[in-house]
């Protein structure tokens, strides 16, 4: 069984934390026990020496008939039956036990006839020392932990934000801001030595550089070959229009149409693509404009306006976006086509084999198509342009029953109608 971890769980500073904290442990627990061996033999021992020295001393008393000192005696009530057992067996023995209340060093030998002599030393000292050095081993190791905790987290955290930075500027340059960088300090300062983190930032500062530098000699490309094509392409035009009427100058002056649509097209991907675009804001209903927008297509799309709304917003630009939309379902898709208004979304649904993967998860790319299909593939990709001027969304999902779905979401400005007659007719649900 999987247990789920929090977010949290997996980040670096938490994983160098758990790590620092588990080490830490081990080496203290690792020292502790040294400590605690060594200090616990050496005591044991000297105790255990006092002990046997005061047994020999009485048994030298007990053969000699003397009077035996205090702490010794003859099968002493309290002795551990393991000594009794071992000097039953006629050797000599020592060991810790608790009598009458506090710790006892016990020393036992036989002295004859089966029976046990033995000494009692206080073992409370030794005792209180082993257990004082304990405590002192634990509060300092916790100690060490805590500070090593706080010396590994503050390095860790100065590590992680870099690395943090260095991702968030990774994400802005994937979002197409190929002016953001990093500029972490230790690469502007080549006496300093370059860590790991210096080296990524600096690999991923050299790469926006040269992806800004290369996307940008093919953005003037772009536009420069389409300025040139532009005069020719007009010249073009003219002379084909002084042509007389037949099927060859259809064919001639369809083919330089598309030509101009293509230039047309390739030069407003260029003033896209400079991102100075300005809006143009105005105000009007999006049910109308849609509406519009259908009948100069002359396409046959049928539109459904949900739940009107009132918006501001370039009314050229939106034109445009919808225009390709319902441009690229009516060429591409099958029929039905239908123009969607619920509120400040705007969708266009056909009934065809729906997008290509491809188009799905990284959207629309130019002079792409799929299986066969004709067009350039700049039309969606001026849409998608278009869109992100106006400040909207425009997603590119298929249908779960088949056919693609263009959605747009447009900004939720509030209404900025211009002055009207109190009694101006407003569609139900307009907002």
């Amino acid at each position: 069984m999987r247990v789920a971890l929090p977010r949290w769980a997996g980040t670096l500073a938490v994983k160098a934390a758990a790590f620092i904290t588990v080490m830490c442990c081990a080496l203290a627990a690792l020292l502790g026990v040294l400590v605690h061996v060594s200090v616990t033999d050496q005591t044991v021992g000297q105790a255990r020496a006092l002990a046997l020295s005061r047994l020999k001393d009485a048994t030298s008393a007990f053969e000699a008939g003397d009077t035996l000192l205090p702490g010794a005696g003859v099968d002493p009530e309290g002795l551990p039956e393991p000594l009794r057992r071992l000097a039953a067996r006629g050797e000599r023995g020592t060991m810790v036990d608790r009598h009458h209340g506090r710790p006892t060093m016990w020393a036992a030998g036989p002295v004859g006839g089966g029976r046990t002599l033995a000494v009692e030393v206080d073992y409370s000292q030794q005792a209180r020392t082993i257990a004082g050095l304990d405590r002192a081993i634990l509060w300092s190791s916790g100690l060490a932990i805590g500070a090593t905790l706080l010396v590994g987290a503050f390095a860790v955290t100065r590590v992680t934000r870099r690395l943090h930075a260095t991702a968030r500027v990774a994400r802005r340059i994937s979002a197409g801001d190929l002016d953001a960088r990093v500029n972490d300090p230790l690469t502007k300062d080549p006496t300093r030595p370059q860590d790991e983190v210096a080296a990524v930032a600096a690999a991923l500062d050299s790469m926006a550089s040269s992806l800004q530098s290369k996307l940008l000699a093919e953005q003037r490309f772009t536009a420069d070959v389409a300025h040139e094509l532009r005069t020719p392409l007009t010249g073009l035009h003219a002379a084909a229009e002084l042509l007389p009427p037949g099927r060859p100058t259809e064919l001639v002056r369809d083919r330089v149409a598309a030509l101009r649509t293509l230039t047309e097209d390739l030069l407003e991907i260029s003033r896209l693509d400079a991102g100075r675009e300005r809006l143009d804001l105005d105000a009007e209903h999006l049910g109308a404009l849609a509406e519009r927008v259908v009948c100069a297509a002359g396409a046959y799309v049928k539109v459904r306006v949900v739940r009107d709304v009132y918006v501001e917003t370039d009314r050229r630009r939106l034109e445009r976006v919808i225009g390709n939309l319902v441009a690229n379902a009516h060429k591409h898709g099958r029929p039905p086509v239908v123009l969607t208004v619920d509120g400040p979304v705007v969708t266009v649904r056909d009934h065809g084999d729906g997008y290509p993967d491809y188009l799905v998860e990284h959207g629309p790319q130019r002079f792409r198509t799929e299986g066969g299909t004709t067009g350039h593939g700049l039309g969606l990709t001026i849409a998608l342009g278009q869109a992100e001027v106006l400040g909207a969304r425009l997603e590119f999902p298929n249908a779960p029953d088949g056919g693609a779905v263009a959605t747009l979401t447009l900004p939720q400005h509030p209404p900025v109608p211009p002055c009207a007659p109190a009694d101006d007719a407003v569609p139900d649900g307009a907002a």
